[in-house]
């Protein structure tokens, strides 16, 4: 399996990050920082350039090339399938990892699963909603109480199911870039 390369969503969302990771670093210089689908390490690499302490970023993927690649950059990366790893408690490194973070981001693989598309890392489930869906349901127990999660979506992600899991959130959109295939969004989400 190959890592996730970078491409516009993952430039969009690293550019949003770092309008907003100093900003909140102004309010908690501290900041835990959490990704799902570390991929390529590019967000976790923006985060570190950002101001965040490289033992606050964390992350996980469900691709071990991509896991490996995240720990050779000398970041804390577990291979874990959304929050599966983070369930009890994950030790990584020597250390204990938080299970509440202040912020979680996630570039979630969104296309619908076609007959030459099956990988976990970029096809979102039948649909392609599915992954993003059960990000949503997870996440909210392990955003800190004033926490902010980045999400991205594609205009190519049913929304039906979605909408719904997002009520219960208060969702803002920070940015969206067109394509000439579809539209990408970032929108930040907090309890």
């Amino acid at each position: 399996m190959e890592i996730y390369q970078p491409a516009e969503d993952s430039y969009l969302l690293s550019e949003l990050l770092k309008k907003e990771i100093p900003i909140l670093l102004e309010e908690n210089p501290n900041l835990l920082f959490l990704e799902i689908g570390s991929g390529s390490g590019i967000h976790l690499e923006t985060a570190y350039n950002s101001g965040i302490k490289k033992e606050n970023i964390y992350s996980c993927d469900i691709n071990k090339d991509a896991v490996m690649h995240c720990n050779s950059l000398g970041f804390n990366c577990v291979h874990s399938d959304l929050f599966e790893a983070f369930g009890g408690r994950l030790i990584v490194k020597g250390n204990l990892v938080p299970l509440r973070f202040d912020i979680i981001i996630f570039n979630p693989p969104y296309l619908p699963e076609d007959n030459y598309d099956k990988e976990k890392d970029t096809s979102g489930g039948k649909n392609g909603d599915e992954t993003t869906l059960k990000f949503l349901q997870q996440a909210k127990s392990y955003l800190n109480s004033n926490g902010k999660i980045f999400l991205l979506l594609s205009s190519r992600t049913p929304m039906n199911n979605l909408e719904e899991e997002l009520k219960n959130y208060k969702v803002k959109l920070l940015g969206n870039e067109h394509l000439f295939y579809e539209e990408l969004f970032v929108y930040e989400l907090m309890l």
